[in-house]
């Protein structure tokens, strides 16, 4: 069974209908429906209002998170959520005289129905969806199920080398990744393998043509320039180039058995990188048991076994 990341059902034509009234929150109750909604509030004591159109949830502190009782999650994990969905079950519905709807819901126990149905049976090699929620230097936090966290490690976001994460993503951005590791309720994450080999990127180009790439570091001995996210070559030096920029590139030479692309920087484009950068995935299967980057006229040695 599958848990999609917060967000993704609060538009959705259902999860609007149980949560427009108090008949729909008691049938969703009843059924033990994951809903969503979007908070609105973090109390003085981190209590969380969520808005419904018949009326307001609250969810107590205490089932704002999985964790937050034993004080593994800490409570910025509960204040971040304010103006963005959270998912929850439904505990009680009441409504006063006028039929304003007062319920209270449960995030925490969303999120351990996720844990026990389906994170509990992720293994490495599963492919998963996932949404990013947060960068930093080290890697991309994404949500794989009802606000659950998992990390990306920057360089297990591509085999192009990156400053940061937010030169591959933006939060907010819907991709899938392959589960590396499992340790207990951790699931750590790797996203590069599923954009390609070397030999699967490198056949979109040709020895003699001119195309755009993404300047990811000037070197003393020369200048890489990304052409896709799982390649990249090498071009001489050329004043005026700086990591970050767009330019067209000449390529002089592709060779499989040195893994290499051979370029030359015609110039500097006028635009910028584009804010939102669709990915290509290759591989589009459920589960992955390895993935070898080099072509195998290559004596180089870039793998992943997950089994």
């Amino acid at each position: 069974m599958y848990y999609s990341p917060e967000g993704t059902l609060i538009n959705n034509e259902e999860n609007t209908r149980y949560i427009s009234s108090a008949q729909g929150l008691r049938e969703a109750m009843d059924k033990g429906i994951i809903l969503e909604g979007t908070a609105s509030l973090c109390g003085t004591t981190h209590d969380l209002t969520v808005g419904l159109p018949c009326g307001k949830g609250i969810i107590p502190r205490s089932d704002g998170a999985v964790g937050i009782d034993d004080g593994s999650t800490k409570d910025i994990a509960l204040l971040s959520r304010v103006g963005r969905a959270v998912c929850f079950k439904v505990v009680s519905v009441a409504e006063d005289s006028s039929g304003r709807v007062s319920a209270v819901l449960s995030r925490r126990a969303a999120q351990e129905e996720c844990l026990e149905r389906y994170i509990s049976t992720l293994q490495p090699g599963d492919i998963i969806g996932a949404r990013v929620t947060h960068l930093e230097q080290f890697g991309a936090f994404v949500d794989i199920g009802c606000g659950l966290p998992s990390l990306i490690p920057i360089d297990a976001i591509s085999v192009s080398r990156i400053a940061h994460p937010s030169d591959r993503f933006c939060v907010g951005d819907s991709i899938r990744a392959a589960v590396r590791s499992v340790e207990g309720r951790r699931i750590c994450l790797t996203h590069r393998e599923l954009l390609g080999t070397w030999e699967e990127n490198s056949s979109g180009f040709s020895a003699g043509e001119t195309v755009t790439g993404i300047v990811r570091s000037v070197e003393e001995y020369g200048i890489f320039v990304e052409l896709t996210p799982n390649l990249a070559g090498l071009a001489e030096l050329k004043e005026g180039i700086a990591p970050g920029q767009r330019v067209s590139v000449f390529i002089k030479a592709v060779i499989p058995e040195k893994m290499k692309l051979k370029l030359v920087i015609v110039e500097s484009c006028t635009d910028t990188v584009p804010a939102n950068r669709t990915m290509d995935y290759f591989f589009t299967g459920e589960r992955m048991e390895h993935w070898v980057y080099p072509p195998a006229c290559c004596g180089k040695v870039i793998r992943t076994d997950f089994v």
